[in-house]
C-alpha cells in the first residue's frame, strides 16, 4: 500500500497515512493521455500564412492567354509568383484533444500513488510564511532535501506566495489549480492536509 509521509510543524516525519485502494491498480496510459492533452492545450496555435484567396491584388490577368510562347498566367496571386498564396500552410488549426472527466480523475489519482510509493508526498497541516521573507521559505524546502517541490495549498495568502515565489526549484498553487501533469512534472510534493482529505474523500 502506497503511504503518505505526515509532518509535524517542524516539518519533521511524524506518521504516515494510507492512500485508499481507489488509488492503486490504474493503468499509467490514463497519466499518458492527460499529459499529451495538457502541453497541446498550452500550443499558442499563432502560426498563419495567407493562401491566394487572401493575399492582395491579382484583378487583371498579367499577360494575354496566347501568343507569348510561354505557360498561361490567370493572377499574380498564385503560388507560383514571389508574392502570391502560400499552399498547404498553418493556418488556425486546433491542438485541443479530447479526454474524458474520468481519465482526468484516473491520471490525478496515479500521479499521487506513484509519488508516494516513491516517498516524495508529504503531508503537513499548513504551510505558511507569515514573515513573508524568502530565506524562511528556503529553510521549509530545505529540512525536506529533494531536488525540486510543488507545494499545494487550500488557499494563497499574501506573505506566503511573497516568500515562495523567488525560489527556482520551488513552485506554489492552490488546490483549484491541482492536476495530474503538476504532480507528475515535480520531483516531491508538499500538500496540506486539507487538500489530501478532500482527495481522498
Amino acid at each position: 500500500m502506497s503511504k503518505l509521509v505526515v509532518l509535524n510543524d517542524k516539518f519533521e516525519a511524524n506518521g504516515e497515512i494510507v492512500l485508499p485502494e481507489k488509488f492503486q491498480n490504474i493503468n499509467s496510459h490514463n497519466l499518458h493521455l492527460y499529459v499529451k492533452s495538457y502541453l497541446a492545450s498550452l500550443r499558442s496555435n499563432t502560426a498563419r500564412v495567407k493562401n491566394r484567396s487572401e493575399v492582395s491584388g491579382g484583378g487583371k490577368k498579367p499577360k494575354a492567354q496566347k501568343g507569348s510562347g510561354a505557360a498561361r498566367w490567370g493572377s499574380k496571386r498564385s503560388p507560383l509568383f514571389v508574392g502570391g498564396g502560400q499552399v498547404f500552410g498553418p493556418s488556425n488549426r486546433n491542438y485541443d484533444q479530447k479526454i474524458n472527466k474520468k481519465q482526468k480523475v484516473l491520471a490525478l489519482n496515479y500521479a499521487i500513488n506513484a509519488q508516494a510509493e516513491r516517498g516524495c508526498l508529504f503531508v503537513v497541516d499548513s504551510v505558511k510564511v507569515e514573515s513573508a521573507k524568502t530565506k524562511d521559505a528556503v529553510a521549509i524546502v530545505n529540512k525536506l532535501n529533494k531536488r525540486d517541490m510543488l507545494i499545494v495549498v487550500e488557499n494563497f495568502d499574501d506573505n506566503t506566495y511573497l516568500a515562495f515565489r523567488n525560489i527556482k526549484n520551488c513552485y506554489v498553487i492552490e488546490k483549484s489549480e491541482l492536476n495530474a501533469y503538476a504532480i507528475a512534472a515535480f520531483h516531491s510534493i508538499l500538500i496540506e492536509k486539507a487538500v489530501v482529505d478532500s482527495l481522498i474523500a
